[in-house]
C-alpha cells in the first residue's frame, strides 16, 4: 500500500449517482491521495476524458443518458482516450458478461456493493498498478 501512495494518479469516475461519486472519490482521495475528477453523465465524462487526460476511467454500467458500454465504445472510437483504461463499475454482472467485457476491451470490473477501503487496492490490481 505505501507504494501506491506514491503514486500521483488522476482519475475520472462516471456514475450519475451522487452518493457513489462521492464515496468514490473520497475513498481515492483519502487512501491513495489520487487527483479524482467527477462526472454525472456520459456527455460530461467524455469531455473529461478528452480535456483531463486521466490515468484511467471508472464507470458506471447502468446510466440513464447513455449506458456505460456506449461511453466506453465512445471513449475507444477517440484516438484522445482511446489509450485510457476504463474500468465498469456496476452491480449488474454475470460471469458470461465479464468476458464480453474484457472483449471489447474493458480493463475490469468492480461489483457494487464494494468496500471503500479496498477500492484502491482493486483498482491498482486490475490496472497492473504496482
Amino acid at each position: 500500500m505505501q507504494d501506491k501512495l506514491k503514486m500521483t494518479k488522476r482519475i475520472l469516475v462516471i456514475d450519475d449517482e451522487d452518493s457513489v461519486l462521492e464515496i468514490v472519490q473520497i475513498s481515492l482521495e483519502s487512501a491513495a491521495n489520487w487527483d479524482v475528477i467527477t462526472a454525472s453523465s456520459g456527455s460530461a465524462g467524455i469531455e473529461l476524458a478528452v480535456s483531463k487526460q486521466p490515468d484511467a476511467i471508472i464507470l458506471d454500467l447502468v446510466m440513464p443518458e447513455m449506458d456505460g458500454l456506449t461511453i466506453f465504445k465512445k471513449l475507444q472510437d477517440n484516438i484522445a482516450t482511446s489509450h485510457i483504461p476504463t474500468v465498469l463499475l456496476t452491480a449488474k454482472v454475470h460471469i458470461s458478461e465479464q468476458a464480453e467485457f474484457r472483449n471489447l476491451g474493458v480493463a475490469g470490473v468492480i461489483i457494487k456493493p464494494f468496500m471503500p477501503l479496498d477500492l484502491v487496492d482493486n483498482i491498482c490490481k486490475i490496472l497492473n498498478w504496482t
